[in-house]
């Protein structure tokens, strides 16, 4: 395939050398003679292992080549590729200066190209970025229709710095961002069939998705990066004063990829409890104070945490009603423990603020309150026989709002069959897709 690529920087020329070693005829666009004379040179505008060969390979078999004339390289490419930088400003905002410039290059070159093009965006971009400033820039510029005329696809990098050529060939994923389920869906198909074609053989998941989805992803991505090194620092400043090899513990904690490394405690959904992790959290902070040892990550998980817990105590009282069902009292589903559940602590908020309770939770009922349990609904929820009900259909059937309270599957289908008119506040995502109704509220979803 002939493409074009916009943006000679770390990206752009990783990926405009990795194309033309797949066969492609690769076309480099950058407003910097100094990185097109490079590239037509058979030289690297970038330092990174492999690179400067492939680009020396290539430039000589005529397969990769550069100019500063964006026009004149799409007029003979099939396909474009934004690579240009989203550099931070001082507030944290991205200057788009170089990706709206761009894209108004590649609208200006499609007047008089009577052919569909693909545009693919690589750049690393906030959501919405796509939808609402590169397609309107090329539609205003060359006066054509996205989904007609032309495709625009988001396709985040995952490349890492010394090993992108690996990284290239071998990507934990590929993510497709379109319009997916807009009316121009079938059009945008073309492009992003134009884009798969590119991808090297790989056994990587390829995930098709919004584009504010796929936008999101590589923040995400790189968020949580950030705080696995944060995460592992803290570890080794608290390990030090207590002379303890960090690297030996965190060679222990990586080893359990069941829930360490892994996907469990990932998705959004409420706030933690239990009798292990609250009470965990504090007193490795307590230690560290003690060792007067400051850790901003670790230190900040209970408010963290407490910040969460009112957003979902609000996001009921929001709804404005007064009778309220809660499902689900204890801290997890298939177990009755109830120490720093944080459903005990929505519902003591909602009694403090005037609202009738009914809980239904399967596992907790007053005959099987023995011990621990039985003190602490004593001394946390006096009025738990009144509240306590023994089905979900006596704890519905006055109801205004429903709320779920932990993953229980059996009120998946309370959630389904609810009346319209109640509302459905879901602390937990309790429906793997959330049902179309107005009146249901997702925390974070």
């Amino acid at each position: 395939m002939k493409i074009s690529v916009l943006g000679l920087g770390y990206v752009g020329s990783v990926s405009a050398a990795c194309l033309a070693r797949d066969g492609h005829t690769v076309i480099g666009v950058d407003p910097n003679p100094i990185k097109v004379d490079l590239i037509n040179g058979g030289k690297s505008p970038v330092v990174e292992t492999e690179v400067g060969e492939l680009v020396a390979q290539h430039a000589a078999d005529g397969s990769l080549s550069a100019t500063t004339d964006a026009a004149q390289a799409i007029e003979q490419t099939d396909i474009a590729l934004i690579c240009v930088g989203t550099p931070g400003q001082d507030n944290g905002a991205l200057d788009l200066t170089y990706l709206e410039r761009a894209a108004g290059d590649v609208g200006r070159a499609l007047v008089g190209l009577d052919r569909y093009y693909a545009v693919v965006v690589r750049s690393t971009v906030l959501p919405g970025t796509c939808r609402n400033l590169v397609i309107p820039t090329i539609e205003q510029e060359s006066g054509l229709r996205h989904g007609v005329d032309f495709g625009v696809v988001m396709n985040p990098e995952f490349l890492r710095e010394a090993s992108a050529v690996y990284d290239f060939y071998n990507p934990p994923k590929i993510v497709v961002g379109s319009d997916v389920g807009d009316e121009t869906e079938d059009a945008d198909d073309r492009a992003v069939d134009m884009l798969l074609s590119l991808a090297p053989p790989t056994d990587a998941p390829v995930v098709r998705a919004p584009f504010e989805v796929a936008e999101m992803v590589k923040y995400v991505d790189n968020a949580w990066h950030a705080l696995k090194v944060g995460f592992g620092n803290e570890i080794g400043r608290i390990c030090h004063p207590l002379e303890i090899d960090s690297h030996a513990v965190m060679d222990i904690f990586c080893l359990d990829q069941k829930l360490n490394i892994s996907a469990k405690y990932l998705k959004p959904g409420m706030a933690f409890g239990g009798s292990c992790l609250p009470k965990d959290v504090r007193a490795i902070n307590y230690h560290a104070r003690s060792h007067d040892v400051d850790l901003p990550i670790l230190g900040n998980l209970t408010a963290s945490n407490e910040t969460h817990l009112e957003r979902a105590v609000k996001l009921i009282l929001d709804t404005g009603v007064r009778d309220v069902a809660i499902l689900g009292l204890s801290f997890k589903a298939g177990t009755d423990d109830l120490r720093e559940a944080p459903m005990v602590e929505v519902a003591e908020r909602l009694l403090g603020k005037g609202l009738n309770l009914k809980i239904y939770d399967q596992n907790v009922s007053l005959a099987r309150l023995t011990g621990a349990n039985a003190k602490f609904i004593h001394d946390h929820l006096p009025h738990i026989g009144e509240l306590l009900v023994d089905d979900i259909d006596q704890a519905i059937d006055t109801a205004q709002t429903v709320v779920v309270g932990n993953s229980d599957p059996a009120f998946v289908e309370v959630v389904d069959q609810v009346a319209d008119d109640v509302n459905v506040v879901d602390l937990v995502r309790i429906m793997t897709e959330p049902p179309e109704r107005a009146n249901y509220k997702g925390l974070g979803w």
